[in-house]
C-alpha cells in the first residue's frame, strides 16, 4: 500500500496513535481491548474491506450495536480510505433501504439483531454487493449479494497494510440526519473535522485526559454519541465504555457504579428519566462532569440532578452538520437554562427573518455558527445544501436569544415557535415552568387548533411516578409563574413522549396526537 505523504492526514491514524499501547482503549460487555489490540483490529477491518474490493471514497454503511465491531468498523473504513456511514439501529427495513440506496454504498455491515431489516433493505438497494454479518446467519439476500461473517473477513493479519493516502479534506464520514421533518440527508464530513472537534470542545471545555473514562447514552450512529464514545476518548488516549443494549436508568446506573466513568453524556429526556427512577443517589459518584445536548436542558432538571446526584450538567448544542457541540456552558460558569457561549474555535451569530445581523441582547433570531468541523454539504441535495451551508456559516434552524451576560438561550426550533393571542411564545419557556411542578416528569408544548380553528398552546405531560396530572392545577401553576398569555390552554396526559432514535422529542408527531383533542373555548383573562 502507498504510505501517506508528509502532507497527508488520516483521522483513524490520529485517533489510534494517541494512547499508550498497553492502556485500555475500549471496554464493552463482551471484551476489553488495549490500544495496541484496537489498532490491530482496526487494521484487520481495513484489510478485510480491501479484500472485498472497497476502494477509497466508497461508502461502507454500518447498522450495528455499540460494540467493538462498530468502533473498529468505523476506524477500519477510514483507514482504508473509504467513507464510514454509521446509521440508526432503530430504523425499519424500508428506512434502512432508503438511506442505503441514497448513499450508493456497496458494503453493508450489520449486527445480528438487525439482520431482518438488512434483508428488507437490500430489496431496494441494488448497488450493494457484500454484507458483513456480525453474529448473524445469512438471510435470504437478493441474488448477487455475497454474505460474509464478520470474523472471516476481519481476522486476516496483513503486516504490510497501511492507512490509505488521505488528506485533511478527504471524505471520512457521512452522518445521516434523523429526518424528523423530511427525508434523511447525508452530511459529509472531512478527516480534519474529526480532529477539530477533539481539539475544541473535548480539549477546551471538558479538558479530557488519558485518565478519563467515557460513558454515553447516545449511540455511535448519532453525531453526539460518536464524539462521546469514539473521537474524544481515543484522541485523549482515554477509555470508552461501550453499551450495546437499549439505555435504561437501571442499566446505566449499574454501568456507572461498575465501570466508574469520569464523563457521562446524555440527553434531557434521559436525565429526566434518571430523576424519575429509583436508582441510587451515588450512582454517578465517579463522574466529574455530565454533559447534555440534543435539546435544551431545562433549569429545573439541572438543579434537581445536581441536588440528588451531586453532579453538574454542562448543557450545550451541536448538530449533525457541525459534528458535535459548538455552544456550551463551562465548568464553574454554568447558567442553568442557557446553552452557554461559543466553544473556542467557533463563532455564533443571530440573524432576523431578513437575514440581518442581530446585535442587541434580548432580541430573538435564528442561530448561525461558523467553525472548523462543519460538513462540506449534503450528499446529492443541492438546494438543501445551498439553504443550510452559507459560505463559512451554517444555518442551524434554532431560535435563540443572547442574554445580557453574553450567554445564549434556546427558544426552540423556528418551526416550533407558536403564537398565543397573536404574540410569539417559546415552547421551552412554558416547558421549563411546568417541569418545576412535582407532578410533571416530562413535557412538550405544541400548538393545536381549538373549536374555532385558532391555534392554542397545549401541554403534553408525562406524570412523575406516583403523581396524578390535574390539568386545571397545571394551567394555574403556569399562570402564576408566566405571563397569562403564555399559559397552556389545555393539558394532554401521555404515557410517554414520542422520540427520535437520538432522544429528541418528535414534536411533529405530538402535534398530530393532540390535533383531535377538543379544547374548551378560550377563557377570559
Amino acid at each position: 500500500m502507498t504510505v501517506p505523504s508528509s502532507g497527508g492526514f488520516n483521522a483513524a491514524e490520529y485517533l489510534l496513535g494517541a494512547g499508550r499501547p498497553e492502556a485500555p482503549a475500549v471496554v464493552s460487555a463482551r471484551r476489553t481491548l488495549s490500544y495496541a489490540e484496537l489498532t490491530a483490529e482496526a487494521h484487520r477491518v481495513a484489510s478485510g474491506l480491501r479484500s472485498l474490493g472497497v476502494r477509497p471514497e466508497e461508502r461502507v454503511m454500518l447498522c450495528m450495536v455499540d460494540d467493538v465491531e462498530l468502533l473498529t468498523g468505523i476506524l477500519g473504513a477510514m483507514l482504508a480510505g473509504a467513507v464510514a456511514v454509521p446509521v440508526s439501529t432503530m430504523v425499519t427495513g424500508l428506512e434502512l433501504g432508503r438511506v442505503l440506496a441514497d448513499s450508493r454504498a456497496r458494503v453493508l455491515a450489520v449486527s445480528g439483531e438487525f439482520a431482518a431489516q438488512a434483508v428488507a433493505a437490500l430489496g431496494i438497494a441494488p448497488e450493494v454487493t457484500d454484507v458483513l454479518l456480525d453474529r448473524a446467519d445469512p438471510g435470504q439476500f437478493p441474488a448477487g449479494v455475497r454474505a460474509h461473517q464478520w470474523t472471516e473477513v476481519t481476522t486476516v493479519d496483513d503486516p504490510g497494510v497501511r492507512a490509505a493516502r488521505t488528506w485533511e479534506d478527504s471524505p471520512a464520514l457521512w452522518l445521516y440526519t434523523s429526518g424528523t421533518t423530511g427525508q434523511p440527508k447525508g452530511a459529509m464530513h472531512r478527516h480534519a473535522s474529526i480532529r477539530a472537534v477533539c481539539e475544541t470542545y473535548a480539549r477546551e471545555i471538558l479538558a479530557t485526559t488519558s485518565a478519563d473514562r467515557f460513558l454515553s447514552v447516545p449511540k455511535l450512529f448519532f453525531a453526539y454519541g460518536l464524539g462521546n464514545s469514539a473521537f474524544f476518548p481515543l484522541a485523549a488516549g482515554a477509555t470508552t465504555l461501550l453499551e450495546p443494549s437499549r439505555p435504561t436508568p437501571a442499566l446505566f446506573s449499574a454501568r456507572a457504579k461498575a465501570d466508574k466513568p469520569t464523563l457521562f453524556f446524555g440527553v434531557p429526556t434521559f436525565f429526566a428519566a434518571l430523576l424519575a427512577s429509583d436508582v441510587p443517589d451515588d450512582s454517578f459518584a465517579s463522574v466529574r462532569y455530565a454533559v447534555s445536548a440534543g435539546e435544551p436542558l431545562p433549569a429545573a432538571i439541572f438543579t434537581r440532578f445536581r441536588e440528588r446526584f451531586g453532579v453538574e450538567i454542562l448543557d450545550g448544542i451541536g448538530s449533525t452538520e457541525a459534528m458535535h457541540i459548538f455552544l456550551s456552558n463551562r465548568p464553574g460558569a454554568i447558567r442553568p437554562g442557557s446553552t452557554g457561549t461559543a466553544v473556542p474555535g467557533y463563532q455564533v451569530q443571530l440573524r432576523d427573518e431578513a437575514g440581518e445581523l442581530i446585535e442587541a441582547a434580548g432580541q430573538p433570531g435564528e442561530l448561525f455558527v461558523s467553525g472548523p468541523s462543519t460538513a462540506t454539504g449534503y450528499w446529492a441535495r443541492y438546494e438543501a445544501t445551498k439553504f443550510v451551508f452559507q459560505g463559512e456559516w451554517l444555518r442551524t434552524g434554532d431560535s435563540y436569544v443572547r442574554n445580557e451576560d453574553g450567554t445564549y438561550t434556546c427558544l426552540g426550533r423556528f418551526g416550533d415557535m407558536l403564537k398565543a393571542g397573536g404574540i410569539w411564545v417559546s415552547p421551552s419557556e412554558v416547558e421549563e415552568r411546568l417541569l418545576e411542578h412535582p407532578a410533571v416528569a416530562e413535557v412538550a408544548v405544541v400548538s393545536a387548533p381549538d373549536a374555532d380553528g385558532l391555534d392554542k398552546p397545549v401541554a403534553c405531560v408525562v406524570a412523575a411516578p406516583h403523581q396524578k396530572v390535574d390539568a386545571d392545577e397545571l394551567i394555574e401553576f403556569c399562570r402564576a409563574g408566566l405571563a397569562a398569555f403564555k399559559r397552556p390552554r389545555g393539558v394532554v396526559e401521555l404515557a410517554e413522549l414520542p422520540k427520535t432514535a437520538t432522544g429528541k422529542v418528535r414534536r411533529n408527531v405530538i402535534r398530530e396526537l393532540v390535533r383531535e383533542s377538543l379544547l374548551v373555548p378560550e377563557p377570559q383573562p
